[in-house]
Protein backbone atom coordinates (compact mmCIF):
# COMPACT_ATOMS: atom_id res chain seq x y z
CA UNK A 1 0.00 0.00 0.00
CA UNK A 2 1.48 3.45 -1.02
CA UNK A 3 1.88 5.81 1.92
CA UNK A 4 -0.73 8.98 1.81
CA UNK A 5 0.09 11.85 3.67
CA UNK A 6 -1.86 15.43 4.28
CA UNK A 7 0.03 18.49 2.85
CA UNK A 8 -1.28 22.15 2.56
CA UNK A 9 -4.52 20.71 2.82
CA UNK A 10 -4.35 18.36 0.15
CA UNK A 11 -3.98 14.77 -0.07
CA UNK A 12 -0.45 13.75 -1.41
CA UNK A 13 -0.18 10.83 -3.08
CA UNK A 14 3.26 9.14 -3.21
CA UNK A 15 3.11 6.05 -5.83
CA UNK A 16 0.47 5.04 -8.12
CA UNK A 17 -2.45 3.58 -5.46
CA UNK A 18 -2.27 -0.31 -6.20
CA UNK A 19 -5.73 -0.94 -5.55
CA UNK A 20 -6.45 0.83 -9.06
CA UNK A 21 -3.44 -0.91 -11.16
CA UNK A 22 -5.46 -4.18 -10.02
CA UNK A 23 -8.29 -2.71 -10.82
CA UNK A 24 -7.16 -1.66 -14.24
CA UNK A 25 -5.51 -5.14 -14.98
CA UNK A 26 -8.59 -6.99 -14.08
CA UNK A 27 -10.77 -5.03 -16.13
CA UNK A 28 -8.35 -4.94 -18.91
CA UNK A 29 -7.78 -8.60 -19.15
CA UNK A 30 -11.62 -9.32 -19.02
CA UNK A 31 -12.44 -6.81 -21.44
CA UNK A 32 -9.33 -7.78 -23.86
CA UNK A 33 -11.19 -11.50 -23.41
CA UNK A 34 -14.25 -10.94 -25.00
CA UNK A 35 -13.01 -8.85 -27.40
CA UNK A 36 -10.15 -9.93 -28.42
CA UNK A 37 -11.39 -13.09 -30.06
CA UNK A 38 -14.50 -11.56 -31.65
CA UNK A 39 -13.73 -12.04 -35.29
CA UNK A 40 -12.76 -15.74 -34.81
CA UNK A 41 -15.97 -16.64 -32.37
CA UNK A 42 -18.20 -14.62 -35.02
CA UNK A 43 -17.56 -16.93 -37.65
CA UNK A 44 -17.17 -20.25 -36.07
CA UNK A 45 -19.75 -19.96 -33.60
CA UNK A 46 -22.40 -17.82 -35.26
CA UNK A 47 -21.37 -18.29 -38.75
CA UNK A 48 -20.83 -14.77 -40.09
CA UNK A 49 -19.07 -14.21 -43.00
CA UNK A 50 -14.70 -12.85 -42.47
CA UNK A 51 -15.39 -9.40 -43.77
CA UNK A 52 -19.08 -8.60 -42.48
CA UNK A 53 -17.05 -10.42 -39.05
CA UNK A 54 -14.67 -7.72 -39.07
CA UNK A 55 -16.90 -4.94 -39.71
CA UNK A 56 -18.97 -6.19 -36.53
CA UNK A 57 -16.00 -6.20 -34.93
CA UNK A 58 -15.13 -2.62 -35.72
CA UNK A 59 -18.95 -1.29 -35.01
CA UNK A 60 -18.55 -3.26 -31.50
CA UNK A 61 -15.36 -1.54 -31.03
CA UNK A 62 -16.43 1.92 -32.17
CA UNK A 63 -19.08 1.76 -29.18
CA UNK A 64 -16.57 0.86 -26.68
CA UNK A 65 -15.15 4.12 -28.06
CA UNK A 66 -17.76 6.35 -27.46
CA UNK A 67 -19.22 4.97 -24.35
CA UNK A 68 -16.27 7.02 -22.13
CA UNK A 69 -17.42 10.07 -23.60
CA UNK A 70 -21.15 9.14 -21.78
CA UNK A 71 -19.08 7.69 -18.71
CA UNK A 72 -16.66 10.92 -18.88
CA UNK A 73 -19.67 13.95 -18.84
CA UNK A 74 -21.82 11.67 -15.96
CA UNK A 75 -18.35 11.34 -13.54
CA UNK A 76 -17.26 15.58 -14.65
CA UNK A 77 -20.84 16.63 -13.94
CA UNK A 78 -22.90 14.59 -11.22
CA UNK A 79 -21.16 11.52 -9.66
CA UNK A 80 -17.35 12.13 -10.04
CA UNK A 81 -14.97 9.52 -11.07
CA UNK A 82 -15.04 6.37 -8.52
CA UNK A 83 -19.28 5.90 -8.75
CA UNK A 84 -19.14 6.18 -12.69
CA UNK A 85 -16.07 3.21 -12.45
CA UNK A 86 -17.76 1.30 -9.92
CA UNK A 87 -21.38 1.41 -11.91
CA UNK A 88 -20.12 0.13 -15.24
CA UNK A 89 -17.56 -2.17 -14.12
CA UNK A 90 -20.56 -4.12 -12.60
CA UNK A 91 -22.17 -3.39 -15.68
CA UNK A 92 -19.31 -5.19 -17.43
CA UNK A 93 -19.27 -8.01 -15.42
CA UNK A 94 -23.13 -8.49 -16.44
CA UNK A 95 -22.05 -8.57 -20.40
CA UNK A 96 -19.29 -11.08 -19.82
CA UNK A 97 -21.80 -13.52 -17.71
CA UNK A 98 -24.13 -12.93 -20.62
CA UNK A 99 -21.70 -13.93 -23.03
CA UNK A 100 -20.88 -16.91 -21.17
CA UNK A 101 -24.14 -18.35 -21.25
CA UNK A 102 -24.14 -17.61 -24.76
CA UNK A 103 -21.28 -19.49 -25.83
CA UNK A 104 -22.29 -22.19 -23.37
CA UNK A 105 -26.01 -22.50 -23.93
CA UNK A 106 -26.72 -24.21 -27.89
CA UNK A 107 -30.11 -22.72 -28.18
CA UNK A 108 -28.54 -19.10 -28.15
CA UNK A 109 -26.34 -19.82 -31.13
CA UNK A 110 -27.06 -20.83 -34.80
CA UNK A 111 -25.78 -24.80 -35.66
CA UNK A 112 -22.51 -25.42 -36.97
CA UNK A 113 -21.67 -25.55 -40.37
CA UNK A 114 -22.67 -28.94 -42.15
CA UNK A 115 -19.42 -29.81 -43.99
CA UNK A 116 -20.26 -32.53 -46.94
CA UNK A 117 -21.35 -33.25 -50.11
CA UNK A 118 -22.22 -29.07 -49.79
CA UNK A 119 -20.58 -26.84 -47.10
CA UNK A 120 -23.70 -25.14 -45.79
CA UNK A 121 -24.11 -22.44 -42.84
CA UNK A 122 -27.27 -21.74 -41.10
CA UNK A 123 -27.83 -18.34 -40.23
CA UNK A 124 -28.28 -17.06 -36.40
CA UNK A 125 -32.12 -16.12 -35.95
CA UNK A 126 -33.66 -12.73 -35.02
CA UNK A 127 -33.67 -13.45 -31.59
CA UNK A 128 -30.20 -14.98 -31.38
CA UNK A 129 -28.78 -11.94 -33.18
CA UNK A 130 -30.51 -9.84 -30.38
CA UNK A 131 -29.30 -11.98 -27.57
CA UNK A 132 -25.42 -11.65 -29.07
CA UNK A 133 -26.46 -7.52 -29.75
CA UNK A 134 -27.77 -6.88 -26.33
CA UNK A 135 -24.26 -9.23 -24.67
CA UNK A 136 -22.19 -6.84 -26.73
CA UNK A 137 -23.98 -3.88 -25.78
CA UNK A 138 -24.01 -4.48 -21.81
CA UNK A 139 -19.94 -5.49 -22.39
CA UNK A 140 -19.04 -2.69 -24.19
CA UNK A 141 -20.64 -0.10 -22.05
CA UNK A 142 -19.50 -1.61 -19.23
CA UNK A 143 -15.61 -0.93 -21.24
CA UNK A 144 -16.49 1.80 -21.95
CA UNK A 145 -17.76 3.36 -18.79
CA UNK A 146 -14.39 2.01 -17.05
CA UNK A 147 -11.07 2.25 -19.32
CA UNK A 148 -10.81 6.13 -19.61
CA UNK A 149 -12.85 7.41 -16.42
CA UNK A 150 -10.49 5.36 -14.32
CA UNK A 151 -7.69 6.77 -15.51
CA UNK A 152 -8.88 10.02 -14.84
CA UNK A 153 -9.46 9.07 -11.07
CA UNK A 154 -5.92 7.79 -10.83
CA UNK A 155 -4.51 11.47 -12.08
CA UNK A 156 -6.27 13.07 -9.59
CA UNK A 157 -4.48 11.37 -7.07
CA UNK A 158 -1.55 13.76 -8.12
CA UNK A 159 -0.72 17.51 -8.21
CA UNK A 160 1.52 18.02 -10.66
CA UNK A 161 1.70 17.38 -14.49
CA UNK A 162 4.97 15.71 -14.57
CA UNK A 163 3.55 13.16 -12.53
CA UNK A 164 -0.06 12.99 -13.80
CA UNK A 165 2.29 12.18 -17.20
CA UNK A 166 4.15 9.36 -16.07
CA UNK A 167 0.68 8.25 -14.42
CA UNK A 168 -0.66 7.42 -17.82
CA UNK A 169 2.24 6.09 -18.70
CA UNK A 170 1.73 3.44 -16.41
CA UNK A 171 -1.76 3.39 -16.80
CA UNK A 172 -1.17 2.39 -20.52
CA UNK A 173 1.51 -0.12 -19.68
CA UNK A 174 -0.97 -1.59 -17.18
CA UNK A 175 -3.79 -1.63 -19.58
CA UNK A 176 -1.48 -3.56 -22.21
CA UNK A 177 0.11 -6.08 -19.60
CA UNK A 178 -3.48 -6.67 -19.18
CA UNK A 179 -4.57 -7.22 -22.86
CA UNK A 180 -1.30 -9.12 -23.61
CA UNK A 181 -2.95 -11.79 -20.68
CA UNK A 182 -5.89 -11.65 -22.69
CA UNK A 183 -4.58 -12.39 -26.45
CA UNK A 184 -2.36 -15.25 -25.33
CA UNK A 185 -3.85 -17.27 -22.79
CA UNK A 186 -8.04 -17.00 -22.58
CA UNK A 187 -7.82 -16.70 -26.56
CA UNK A 188 -5.71 -20.23 -25.91
CA UNK A 189 -8.58 -21.58 -23.68
CA UNK A 190 -11.49 -20.08 -25.99
CA UNK A 191 -9.83 -21.81 -29.43
CA UNK A 192 -8.63 -24.83 -27.72
CA UNK A 193 -10.94 -25.85 -24.88
CA UNK A 194 -14.18 -24.12 -24.96
CA UNK A 195 -15.65 -20.65 -25.52
CA UNK A 196 -17.89 -20.80 -22.48
CA UNK A 197 -14.44 -20.98 -20.45
CA UNK A 198 -12.90 -18.73 -22.10
CA UNK A 199 -15.48 -16.55 -21.75
CA UNK A 200 -16.03 -17.71 -17.70
CA UNK A 201 -12.70 -16.71 -16.91
CA UNK A 202 -13.28 -12.93 -18.33
CA UNK A 203 -16.23 -12.86 -15.87
CA UNK A 204 -14.21 -14.16 -12.92
CA UNK A 205 -11.19 -11.67 -13.74
CA UNK A 206 -13.55 -8.82 -13.89
CA UNK A 207 -15.20 -9.49 -10.92
CA UNK A 208 -12.09 -9.41 -9.07
CA UNK A 209 -11.23 -5.90 -10.44
CA UNK A 210 -14.41 -5.00 -9.45
CA UNK A 211 -14.27 -6.22 -5.65
CA UNK A 212 -10.35 -4.66 -5.70
CA UNK A 213 -11.83 -1.51 -6.95
CA UNK A 214 -14.40 -0.96 -4.10
CA UNK A 215 -12.19 -2.17 -0.87
CA UNK A 216 -9.79 0.25 -2.32
CA UNK A 217 -12.27 3.78 -2.46
CA UNK A 218 -11.18 4.74 1.27
CA UNK A 219 -7.91 5.47 -0.13
CA UNK A 220 -8.50 7.21 -3.15
CA UNK A 221 -8.73 11.20 -3.61
CA UNK A 222 -12.36 12.11 -4.31
CA UNK A 223 -13.29 14.95 -6.47
CA UNK A 224 -16.59 16.52 -6.22
CA UNK A 225 -18.52 17.05 -9.60
CA UNK A 226 -19.40 21.09 -9.57
CA UNK A 227 -22.37 20.54 -11.91
CA UNK A 228 -21.97 20.06 -15.84
CA UNK A 229 -19.31 22.18 -17.84
CA UNK A 230 -21.30 21.75 -20.78
CA UNK A 231 -23.49 24.26 -19.60
CA UNK A 232 -21.01 26.77 -18.95
CA UNK A 233 -19.73 26.34 -22.23
CA UNK A 234 -22.99 26.81 -24.03
CA UNK A 235 -23.45 29.77 -21.66
CA UNK A 236 -20.52 31.22 -23.55
CA UNK A 237 -21.57 30.56 -26.90
CA UNK A 238 -25.16 32.15 -26.31
CA UNK A 239 -23.73 34.90 -24.71
CA UNK A 240 -21.21 36.11 -27.12
CA UNK A 241 -24.17 35.42 -29.86
CA UNK A 242 -26.53 38.19 -28.15
CA UNK A 243 -23.77 40.65 -27.86
CA UNK A 244 -22.21 40.32 -30.94
CA UNK A 245 -23.53 44.05 -31.42
CA UNK A 246 -21.82 45.08 -28.18
CA UNK A 247 -19.13 47.11 -28.88
CA UNK A 248 -15.47 45.38 -27.29
CA UNK A 249 -14.95 47.81 -23.89
CA UNK A 250 -10.90 48.19 -22.84
CA UNK A 251 -9.79 47.54 -19.79
CA UNK A 252 -10.15 44.54 -16.96
CA UNK A 253 -13.24 46.71 -15.47
CA UNK A 254 -15.62 46.36 -18.04
CA UNK A 255 -15.27 42.11 -17.89
CA UNK A 256 -17.25 40.07 -15.37
CA UNK A 257 -14.74 37.58 -13.38
CA UNK A 258 -17.33 36.28 -10.82
CA UNK A 259 -17.29 36.05 -7.05
CA UNK A 260 -13.87 35.37 -6.68
CA UNK A 261 -12.31 38.31 -8.86
CA UNK A 262 -8.48 36.71 -7.77
CA UNK A 263 -8.83 35.07 -10.91
CA UNK A 264 -7.79 38.60 -12.25
CA UNK A 265 -4.21 37.91 -11.28
CA UNK A 266 -4.04 34.57 -13.41
CA UNK A 267 -4.50 36.51 -16.95
CA UNK A 268 -1.17 39.14 -17.98
CA UNK A 269 -3.11 42.57 -17.76
CA UNK A 270 -6.63 41.34 -15.98
CA UNK A 271 -8.22 40.91 -19.24
CA UNK A 272 -9.51 37.91 -21.51
CA UNK A 273 -6.77 36.76 -23.92
CA UNK A 274 -6.88 38.49 -27.61
CA UNK A 275 -7.71 35.14 -29.59
CA UNK A 276 -10.82 33.89 -30.34
CA UNK A 277 -11.66 37.46 -28.88
CA UNK A 278 -15.21 37.25 -30.02
CA UNK A 279 -16.09 35.47 -27.24
CA UNK A 280 -14.89 38.23 -24.62
CA UNK A 281 -18.22 39.41 -25.00
CA UNK A 282 -19.77 37.13 -23.30
CA UNK A 283 -17.96 38.59 -19.81
CA UNK A 284 -18.67 41.84 -20.90
CA UNK A 285 -20.75 43.69 -18.49
CA UNK A 286 -23.74 45.91 -19.84
CA UNK A 287 -26.26 47.60 -18.52
CA UNK A 288 -28.77 45.16 -19.81
CA UNK A 289 -26.45 42.13 -17.02
CA UNK A 290 -27.06 44.35 -13.92
CA UNK A 291 -29.51 42.98 -11.07
CA UNK A 292 -31.81 45.36 -9.47
CA UNK A 293 -29.46 45.75 -6.79
CA UNK A 294 -26.85 46.84 -9.05
CA UNK A 295 -25.33 43.69 -8.87
CA UNK A 296 -24.38 41.33 -11.30
CA UNK A 297 -24.66 37.12 -11.83
CA UNK A 298 -23.95 34.50 -14.15
CA UNK A 299 -26.95 34.19 -16.84
CA UNK A 300 -27.55 33.15 -20.24
CA UNK A 301 -26.70 37.01 -21.13
CA UNK A 302 -23.11 36.90 -18.75
CA UNK A 303 -20.65 34.51 -18.14
CA UNK A 304 -16.99 34.85 -16.25
CA UNK A 305 -13.53 35.17 -18.06
CA UNK A 306 -12.99 32.02 -16.70
CA UNK A 307 -15.96 30.33 -18.40
CA UNK A 308 -14.69 32.32 -21.71
CA UNK A 309 -11.53 31.00 -21.62
CA UNK A 310 -12.28 27.45 -20.79
CA UNK A 311 -14.27 27.42 -24.11
CA UNK A 312 -11.10 28.72 -25.92
CA UNK A 313 -9.44 26.06 -24.31
CA UNK A 314 -11.35 23.68 -26.35
CA UNK A 315 -11.07 24.95 -29.27
CA UNK A 316 -7.60 25.52 -29.38
CA UNK A 317 -7.43 21.80 -29.10
CA UNK A 318 -9.69 20.63 -31.05
CA UNK A 319 -7.91 20.59 -34.60
CA UNK A 320 -5.20 18.89 -32.82
CA UNK A 321 -7.83 16.10 -31.37
CA UNK A 322 -8.92 15.80 -35.07
CA UNK A 323 -5.73 14.93 -36.47
CA UNK A 324 -5.73 11.58 -34.07
CA UNK A 325 -9.06 10.31 -35.90
CA UNK A 326 -7.27 8.34 -38.49
CA UNK A 327 -5.05 6.38 -36.49
CA UNK A 328 -8.14 4.67 -35.34
CA UNK A 329 -9.56 4.23 -38.60
CA UNK A 330 -6.23 2.80 -39.49
CA UNK A 331 -5.25 0.54 -36.69
CA UNK A 332 -9.30 -0.71 -37.08
CA UNK A 333 -8.43 -1.61 -40.60
CA UNK A 334 -5.28 -2.85 -39.69
CA UNK A 335 -6.30 -4.79 -36.77
CA UNK A 336 -9.37 -6.47 -38.81
CA UNK A 337 -7.60 -7.53 -41.73
CA UNK A 338 -4.64 -8.49 -39.80
CA UNK A 339 -6.49 -11.12 -37.94
CA UNK A 340 -7.87 -12.52 -41.60
CA UNK A 341 -4.54 -12.83 -42.70
CA UNK A 342 -3.22 -14.32 -40.36
CA UNK A 343 -5.88 -17.20 -40.36
CA UNK A 344 -5.15 -18.11 -43.95
CA UNK A 345 -1.26 -18.43 -43.30
CA UNK A 346 0.59 -21.22 -41.62
CA UNK A 347 0.40 -20.13 -37.72
CA UNK A 348 2.21 -23.62 -36.60
CA UNK A 349 5.55 -23.62 -34.02
CA UNK A 350 6.69 -27.04 -34.41
CA UNK A 351 4.46 -29.38 -35.41
CA UNK A 352 2.09 -29.56 -32.39
CA UNK A 353 0.92 -25.87 -31.58
CA UNK A 354 -0.84 -23.32 -33.67
CA UNK A 355 -0.78 -20.19 -32.61
CA UNK A 356 -4.48 -18.52 -33.10
CA UNK A 357 -5.14 -16.22 -35.41
CA UNK A 358 -6.77 -13.22 -32.68
CA UNK A 359 -3.07 -13.77 -30.46
CA UNK A 360 -1.02 -12.49 -32.83
CA UNK A 361 -2.07 -8.51 -31.42
CA UNK A 362 -0.46 -9.37 -28.85
CA UNK A 363 2.81 -9.10 -30.40
CA UNK A 364 1.30 -5.34 -31.38
CA UNK A 365 0.10 -4.62 -27.14
CA UNK A 366 3.86 -6.41 -26.31
CA UNK A 367 5.72 -3.87 -28.38
CA UNK A 368 3.40 -0.89 -27.11
CA UNK A 369 4.13 -2.40 -23.50
CA UNK A 370 8.06 -2.37 -24.60
CA UNK A 371 7.88 0.82 -26.35
CA UNK A 372 6.40 2.78 -23.50
CA UNK A 373 8.82 1.23 -20.65
CA UNK A 374 11.73 2.29 -22.93
CA UNK A 375 10.24 5.64 -24.02
CA UNK A 376 9.53 6.48 -20.35
CA UNK A 377 12.53 5.14 -18.82
CA UNK A 378 15.54 5.57 -21.10
CA UNK A 379 14.60 7.09 -24.21
CA UNK A 380 13.19 10.58 -22.62
CA UNK A 381 15.87 10.81 -19.55
CA UNK A 382 18.25 10.59 -22.81
CA UNK A 383 16.78 13.26 -25.16
CA UNK A 384 17.16 15.54 -21.90
CA UNK A 385 20.47 14.98 -21.15
CA UNK A 386 21.57 15.34 -24.48
CA UNK A 387 19.56 18.77 -25.50
CA UNK A 388 18.63 19.74 -22.21
CA UNK A 389 15.39 19.87 -23.44
CA UNK A 390 12.75 17.33 -22.66
CA UNK A 391 10.34 15.90 -25.31
CA UNK A 392 7.23 17.88 -25.79
CA UNK A 393 3.90 16.17 -25.77
CA UNK A 394 3.22 16.92 -29.68
CA UNK A 395 7.07 15.88 -30.56
CA UNK A 396 5.61 12.74 -29.19
CA UNK A 397 2.70 12.42 -30.89
CA UNK A 398 3.97 13.62 -34.07
CA UNK A 399 6.51 10.93 -33.79
CA UNK A 400 3.44 8.07 -33.52
CA UNK A 401 2.06 9.78 -36.45
CA UNK A 402 5.20 8.66 -38.51
CA UNK A 403 5.62 5.51 -37.31
CA UNK A 404 2.17 4.97 -38.16
CA UNK A 405 2.52 5.70 -41.70
CA UNK A 406 5.73 2.94 -41.58
CA UNK A 407 3.75 0.46 -40.28
CA UNK A 408 0.95 0.61 -43.23
CA UNK A 409 3.94 0.26 -45.76
CA UNK A 410 5.63 -2.72 -44.37
CA UNK A 411 1.96 -4.18 -43.99
CA UNK A 412 1.06 -3.26 -47.86
CA UNK A 413 4.89 -5.04 -48.61
CA UNK A 414 4.22 -8.48 -46.87
CA UNK A 415 0.48 -8.28 -48.80
CA UNK A 416 2.24 -8.52 -51.52
CA UNK A 417 4.59 -11.08 -50.75
CA UNK A 418 1.61 -13.12 -49.15
CA UNK A 419 -0.46 -12.76 -52.35
CA UNK A 420 2.65 -13.44 -54.73
CA UNK A 421 2.71 -16.99 -52.67
CA UNK A 422 -0.68 -17.33 -53.04
CA UNK A 423 -0.47 -17.03 -57.04
CA UNK A 424 2.68 -19.14 -57.38
CA UNK A 425 0.82 -21.92 -55.13
CA UNK A 426 -2.02 -21.96 -57.54
CA UNK A 427 -0.22 -22.06 -60.26
CA UNK A 428 1.75 -25.37 -59.43
CA UNK A 429 -1.17 -26.77 -59.47
CA UNK A 430 -2.12 -27.34 -55.37
CA UNK A 431 -5.52 -25.32 -54.20
CA UNK A 432 -7.34 -22.61 -54.22
CA UNK A 433 -8.42 -22.32 -50.79
CA UNK A 434 -7.74 -20.30 -47.71
CA UNK A 435 -4.30 -22.12 -46.74
CA UNK A 436 -1.20 -20.16 -47.83
CA UNK A 437 2.04 -22.18 -47.20
CA UNK A 438 3.31 -18.67 -45.50
CA UNK A 439 4.61 -18.15 -42.12
CA UNK A 440 2.03 -15.81 -40.55
CA UNK A 441 4.85 -15.04 -38.35
CA UNK A 442 6.06 -12.21 -40.78
CA UNK A 443 3.05 -10.48 -39.45
CA UNK A 444 4.84 -10.08 -36.28
CA UNK A 445 6.73 -7.08 -38.07
CA UNK A 446 4.08 -4.86 -39.01
CA UNK A 447 2.24 -5.23 -35.80
CA UNK A 448 5.62 -4.23 -33.68
CA UNK A 449 5.53 -1.20 -35.84
CA UNK A 450 2.57 -0.12 -35.53
CA UNK A 451 2.69 -1.38 -31.42
CA UNK A 452 5.71 1.57 -31.18
CA UNK A 453 3.97 3.98 -33.04
CA UNK A 454 0.87 3.56 -30.61
CA UNK A 455 3.24 3.64 -27.47
CA UNK A 456 4.67 7.18 -28.56
CA UNK A 457 0.87 8.48 -29.73
CA UNK A 458 -1.39 7.65 -26.99
CA UNK A 459 -0.16 8.27 -23.95
CA UNK A 460 1.44 11.67 -25.23
CA UNK A 461 -1.75 12.17 -26.50
CA UNK A 462 -3.85 11.31 -23.03
CA UNK A 463 -0.84 13.66 -20.80
CA UNK A 464 -1.92 16.25 -23.47
CA UNK A 465 -5.26 16.34 -23.33
CA UNK A 466 -5.63 16.04 -19.63
CA UNK A 467 -3.19 19.18 -19.45
CA UNK A 468 -4.44 21.03 -21.49
CA UNK A 469 -7.96 21.26 -20.86
CA UNK A 470 -10.00 23.06 -17.60
CA UNK A 471 -10.38 21.85 -15.00
CA UNK A 472 -13.80 21.39 -15.01
CA UNK A 473 -13.19 18.54 -18.14
CA UNK A 474 -10.86 16.56 -16.69
CA UNK A 475 -12.50 13.28 -16.95
CA UNK A 476 -13.57 14.71 -20.75
CA UNK A 477 -10.20 15.39 -21.89
CA UNK A 478 -8.70 11.81 -21.01
CA UNK A 479 -12.43 10.21 -22.34
CA UNK A 480 -11.36 12.84 -25.83
CA UNK A 481 -8.77 9.63 -26.64
CA UNK A 482 -11.64 6.96 -26.50
CA UNK A 483 -13.93 8.78 -28.51
CA UNK A 484 -11.10 9.63 -31.19
CA UNK A 485 -10.60 5.97 -31.67
CA UNK A 486 -14.37 5.50 -31.63
CA UNK A 487 -15.19 8.16 -34.99
CA UNK A 488 -11.78 6.50 -36.15
CA UNK A 489 -13.39 2.66 -35.54
CA UNK A 490 -17.13 3.99 -37.55
CA UNK A 491 -14.93 5.21 -39.93
CA UNK A 492 -12.88 2.04 -40.43
CA UNK A 493 -15.99 0.47 -40.97
CA UNK A 494 -17.30 3.04 -43.51
CA UNK A 495 -14.26 2.85 -45.47
CA UNK A 496 -14.05 -1.24 -45.15
CA UNK A 497 -17.60 -1.07 -46.51
CA UNK A 498 -17.27 1.35 -49.48
CA UNK A 499 -13.83 -0.50 -50.57
CA UNK A 500 -15.71 -3.87 -50.10
CA UNK A 501 -18.67 -2.45 -52.88
CA UNK A 502 -16.34 -0.21 -54.91
CA UNK A 503 -13.74 -2.69 -56.15
CA UNK A 504 -12.55 -6.14 -55.55
CA UNK A 505 -10.13 -5.75 -53.12
CA UNK A 506 -11.97 -7.67 -50.27
CA UNK A 507 -13.81 -10.78 -51.44
CA UNK A 508 -14.65 -13.20 -48.80
CA UNK A 509 -12.13 -15.12 -49.55
CA UNK A 510 -9.02 -12.56 -49.25
CA UNK A 511 -6.64 -14.68 -51.34
CA UNK A 512 -8.89 -13.41 -54.32
CA UNK A 513 -8.56 -9.85 -53.35
CA UNK A 514 -6.23 -6.94 -52.95
CA UNK A 515 -5.55 -6.46 -49.73
CA UNK A 516 -1.99 -4.86 -50.28
CA UNK A 517 -3.77 -2.02 -52.23
CA UNK A 518 -5.68 -1.33 -49.02
CA UNK A 519 -2.53 -0.89 -47.43
CA UNK A 520 -1.70 1.64 -49.74
CA UNK A 521 -3.87 3.84 -49.83
CA UNK A 522 -4.14 3.53 -46.09
CA UNK A 523 -0.72 4.85 -46.26
CA UNK A 524 -1.37 7.69 -48.53
CA UNK A 525 -4.58 9.28 -46.48
CA UNK A 526 -1.85 8.31 -43.09
CA UNK A 527 0.87 11.13 -45.11
CA UNK A 528 -1.97 13.36 -46.01
CA UNK A 529 -3.34 13.68 -42.19
CA UNK A 530 0.20 13.71 -41.17
CA UNK A 531 0.58 17.03 -43.06
CA UNK A 532 -2.83 18.28 -41.11
CA UNK A 533 -1.42 17.68 -38.08
CA UNK A 534 1.87 19.30 -38.52
CA UNK A 535 -0.04 22.20 -39.95
CA UNK A 536 -1.91 22.45 -36.48
CA UNK A 537 0.77 21.42 -33.91
CA UNK A 538 3.14 25.12 -35.72
CA UNK A 539 -0.21 27.04 -34.81
CA UNK A 540 -0.87 25.16 -30.89
CA UNK A 541 0.36 26.97 -28.19
CA UNK A 542 1.14 25.07 -24.44
CA UNK A 543 -1.29 26.39 -21.85
CA UNK A 544 -0.64 24.36 -19.18
CA UNK A 545 2.16 22.07 -20.44
CA UNK A 546 5.17 22.42 -17.55
CA UNK A 547 8.91 23.43 -19.74
CA UNK A 548 7.35 23.88 -22.72
CA UNK A 549 8.04 26.96 -25.23
CA UNK A 550 4.95 28.51 -26.57
CA UNK A 551 5.09 27.12 -29.92
CA UNK A 552 3.87 23.57 -30.49
CA UNK A 553 6.87 22.09 -32.00
CA UNK A 554 9.35 23.35 -30.16
CA UNK A 555 11.36 21.96 -27.69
Amino acid sequence: MEMQQVHEGKLSVETTPREEEGSVMGLSIAAGGWAANLIVFLITEFNVKSIAATKLYNVVLACSSLFPVAGAIMADSFFGSFPVVATFAFVSLLGTIMLTLTATINSLRPARCAIGGSYTCEAPSNLQYAILYMNLTLASLGLGGTRFTIATMGAEQFDKPKEQGAFFSWYYFTLYIGNVISFTAIIYVQDNVGWGLGFGICAIVNAVGLVVLVLGKRFYRHVKPKGSPFISIARVMVASIRKRKVSRASGSLDYYFGATPENMLKLEDGSPTKSFSFLNRAALKTEGDRQIDGSYAISWRLCTVEEVEDLKKLVRIIPIWSTGIYLGTSIGIFTGLTILQALTMDRHLGSHFEIPASSFIVFNLLATSISIFTIDNFLLPTWQNLTRRSLTPLQRIGIGHVINILAMVVSALIETRRLHVVRTHRLMGQSGGLAVPMSALWLVLPLAVMGIGEGFHFPGTVALYYQEFPKSLKSTSTAMVSLLIGIGLYLSTAITDLTDKTTGWLPNNINNGRVDNVFWMMTVIAAINFGYFLCCAKMFKYQHVEDHDDNGLAN
